[in-house]
């Protein structure tokens, strides 16, 4: 049994490092057919990235990619697709700001107001895709794009002066009414800039997807729906229910994921609030195979590419080279697991096999000494 476990824990971190590997390689014969020497880039890269200023921003920006990731990770588990995570978490920092803005309280009730508004924002809108799948077998994929066009458009419309949004004193930007002093998150003072204190609540998020799906009754139903519908309905699980609780779950974890540049970094929501971060939940997710562990180094990887990206600029490489980069690392991760996977069906197979040849032959001994 301990060598079953250990070949598996290898199969599981062989198939991230195989994507890895083959997605350098790829990237490199691209360089080379651009006239540009890889492993200096690679290089100015690692130098780069490795630097304290750095490392900060490559911690800051992974907490909010690995929030991203667990969003879409909980919809995976459940064989759910939801693409809708980045028209969710815009919604709800949307919102989350402007009654943030508007209500001022102390620090202890103002900042879980806000993160619970924000989380109860995602949680209703990836509902809505839930609930069109169960009653009207509306695909989640389908659902999920166009309320991220409906989000757009509902941000667009009120954030305008005179609704939701306010001028600044400049006047050349609409936002929501600035956070109170009382809404900033706490930091952590490092040099030369600091590391923002939401990191605490992305890893306590982590524990809780961790132990939900697997250590409690939910998360078994949750993970056997995931993998035949028909089987959990069989043993007593209402599969719709189950559909409905599970978007409700990605999307109040969506509602997280524009939280940490909202109460430590803009304390409003402007046009300029990050976008597309759903997205890039999808492609962390994939490469941290759905593991909370995984998806925390997937993250991590994802924006040091992205700080490397734009010191290679500075150096003469295209800026868009980390873009193939992050395009082949998620092909050939979808490439190495079922490779992998093929493998290690393989290898049980030939367990199954030797130990079946060794019981018959240990009884064909004991009928001979008969």
């Amino acid at each position: 049994m301990k060598k079953f476990d250990k070949e598996r824990v290898l199969l599981g971190i062989a198939a991230p490092l195989l994507a890895i590997v083959v997605a350098f390689l790829v990237t490199s014969v691209v360089l080379l057919a651009t006239g540009k020497e890889p492993f200096n880039a690679f290089q100015i890269m690692f130098d780069y990235g490795s630097k304290s200023d750095s490392q900060v921003y490559i911690l800051n920006k992974a907490t909010t990619y690995y929030l991203a990731g667990l969003a879409v990770a909980i919809g995976f588990r459940m064989n759910l697709f939801n693409i809708g995570v980045d028209g969710q978490y815009r919604l709800a920092a949307f919102f989350a700001a402007a009654v943030g803005g508007a209500v001022t309280l102390p620090a202890p009730l103002q900042i879980p107001m806000i993160i619970i508004c924000a989380m109860l924002v995602g949680a209703m809108w990836a509902g809505i895709a839930g609930l069109l799948k169960v009653t009207r077998g509306v695909s989640e994929v389908v659902s999920t794009i166009m309320l991220n066009a409906i989000a757009t458009a509902i941000i667009g419309y009120l954030l305008q002066e005179g609704r939701l949004g306010h001028l600044d004193s400049a006047g050349t930007k609409v936002s929501t009414e600035p956070l109170p002093k009382s809404a900033h998150f706490f930091e952590f003072p490092t040099t030369p800039t600091p590391v923002w204190g939401f990191i605490v609540v992305a890893i306590v998020a982590g524990i809780a997807y961790w132990f939900t799906l697997s250590r409690t009754r939910f998360g078994f139903d949750l993970r056997t729906v995931g993998q035949s519908g028909s089987a959990a309905e069989a043993s007593g699980v209402n599969v719709k229910r189950m559909v409905v609780t599970s978007m409700l779950i990605s999307g109040a974890m969506a509602g997280l994921v524009g939280m940490p540049t909202l109460l430590n970094e803009s304390y409003e929501y402007s046009g300029d609030f990050p976008l597309g971060i759903g997205f890039t939940g999808i492609a962390i997710a994939l490469l941290g195979r759905n593991h909370p562990i995984g998806i925390a180094l997937g993250a991590i990887l994802w924006a040091f590419l992205e700080r490397g990206s734009g010191q290679l600029e500075f150096q003469g490489y295209d800026k868009e080279i980390v873009g193939v980069i992050q395009g082949v690392i998620v092909l050939c991760v979808v490439i190495a697991y079922e490779v992998v996977r093929r493998y290690g069906l393989k290898l049980q197979q030939r367990q199954v096999g030797a130990k079946l040849a060794a019981q018959a032959r240990n009884s064909d001994q004991q009928e001979v000494s008969a």
